[in-house]
């Protein structure tokens, strides 16, 4: 198998005009075949004709004399039949060997009948007519001489032919150089990458399909390169998120070895060690909760449920949160039927919900409303909270991410919610975005199709 684009573009482009010439050539001939038969039948059968009328209107023996001193029997060979299968021929075949005339066809053309012979179809080596003598009927037989040019023309075509196959492929060579080039590149940034160097500049500025191949390629590199410092950044978080609790855990349960630990201190040190044990376990179901979703295993159960009363659910389920805050919440629900993954739309109204209670005053106001148009339903959650700066709008739906790091101690969280939500919208073919300023609380705006697509 011939595994070289270089060398398969130069045997395809060979054996095309090979190829192609042949087809194209045997087409032809077949096609016009009937026209070149009659086209090169027409001038033998009129010199055949010519004969006969000279034979016809002069004596026989000054006809023969005017026939043997004709031009045209450089081009013709004439053999005149007797009965008895005696000829005389007329005009030499330079070496050639004449056609060969049975006494068959020599009896035809003496009952007044034409034959003719040519056994390739296209053109005729014999022709066989009738001609009246004062001597009586006798039978004339013409075949066509080749001329001394022809040898020289049939040499030419071929010499050209030649001389343009072996031009034509220098030229596909060269172009081939042109071609292979860019592939050449591209294979060598793929070895690049796959050693872990993306940073590799392919400068192809050709159009067309390999254009086309080597921007798609420069924009997949572009993004592996922002996966891998994903990777390394994800690595990274959850070291540091797992390091602080692990940190917190191994010093409390060093403090709880010691022989003089009152009991109210003892049972402080356990709480502490049980919330942080909490906090790794929720922070582990987290990320692979999140790993399920972006990885599209774990499949939609769509069912048709209202909205709005799976909101109002929420709000009651996580009231210890914002009852003890005096946080209240004012209510623009229109009733919306939406068929969606019921549980993982909950916990999206759950996470948010959470966020905007975590980061309100108390005693602050946060209002739900629902829209609804021919497609789509819209919700906007407003909170009157810390609010979120507008270089930190563009990462907050990243894993890990803490909008205010200087508050990640009092506002308890891992980062991981708002990426779960996120994800969980983009599953339902939905939208999330933030509207925010610092100190002026934040406005999250998630919009799904009523009916989610099953594909």
């Amino acid at each position: 198998m011939i595994k070289s684009l270089y060398t398969r573009v130069v045997l395809i482009f060979l054996v095309s005009v090979i190829g192609g010439t042949i087809i194209a050539f045997f087409v032809a001939t077949w096609v016009f075949e009937d026209k070149l038969n009659e086209n090169l039948q027409i001038p033998l059968l009129n010199f055949g004709q010519d004969i006969a009328r000279i034979y016809e209107t002069l004596p026989l023996s000054e006809a023969n004399t005017f026939v043997s001193g004709m031009n045209q029997l450089k081009s013709y060979h004439i053999r005149i039949y007797e009965e008895t299968g005696q000829f005389q021929s007329y005009g030499a075949l330079n070496g050639d060997k004449p056609a060969t005339v049975t006494m068959e066809q020599v009896i035809k053309v003496l009952d007044g009948n034409i034959v003719q012979v040519n056994p390739s179809g296209v053109s005729t080596v014999l022709l066989g007519l009738p001609l009246t003598t004062e001597m009586g009927t006798k039978a004339m037989f013409i075949e066509p001489i080749a001329l001394p040019s022809t040898s020289f023309v049939i040499k030419w075509i071929l010499n050209f032919s030649t001389y343009s196959l072996i031009a034509g492929s220098l030229l596909i060579l060269v172009a081939a150089m042109f071609l292979v080039k860019p592939i050449k590149k591209l294979t060598k940034a793929t070895r690049h990458i796959a050693g872990g160097d993306f940073n590799v500049k392919l400068n192809i500025k050709q159009k067309g399909e390999l254009g086309t191949l080597a921007r798609s390629f420069e924009e997949m590199m572009h993004d592996l390169q922002q996966l891998e410092q994903m990777r390394r950044d994800f690595v990274s978080n959850v070291s540091h998120e797992v390091q602080s609790p692990l940190t917190s855990i191994s010093g409390y349960a060093l403090a709880l070895k010691q022989v003089n630990l009152a009991d109210n201190e003892r049972s402080r040190y356990l709480d502490i060690i049980i919330a942080e044990a909490d906090r790794m376990s929720k922070m582990s179901d987290s990320l692979l909760k999140l790993s399920l979703l972006e990885s599209q295993s774990q499949q939609l159960r769509l069912v048709t449920f209202s909205l709005d009363e799976q909101i109002r659910r929420v709000i009651v389920a996580i009231q210890p949160q914002w009852s003890a805050r005096n946080i209240r919440f004012e209510l623009n629900l229109n009733a919306v039927r939406l068929m969606a993954d019921h549980d993982q739309l909950n916990q999206v109204w759950t996470n948010i919900l959470g966020n905007s209670i975590k980061f309100s005053k108390d005693g602050g106001v946060i209002n739900i409303s629902i829209k609804q148009d021919i497609k789509n339903v819209t919700v906007r959650v407003s909170d009157t909270g810390i609010g979120i700066s507008l270089e930190d709008q563009k990462r907050i739906f990243e894993r890990f991410f803490k909008a205010d790091r200087s508050h990640s101690r009092k506002y308890d969280g891992s980062g991981m919610g708002l990426a779960i939500v996120k994800q969980i919208v983009s599953l339902h073919q939905g939208d999330i975005r933030v509207e925010s300023e610092p100190g002026r609380g934040t406005t999250v705006i998630v919009t799904l199709p009523i009916t989610t697509p099953t594909e």
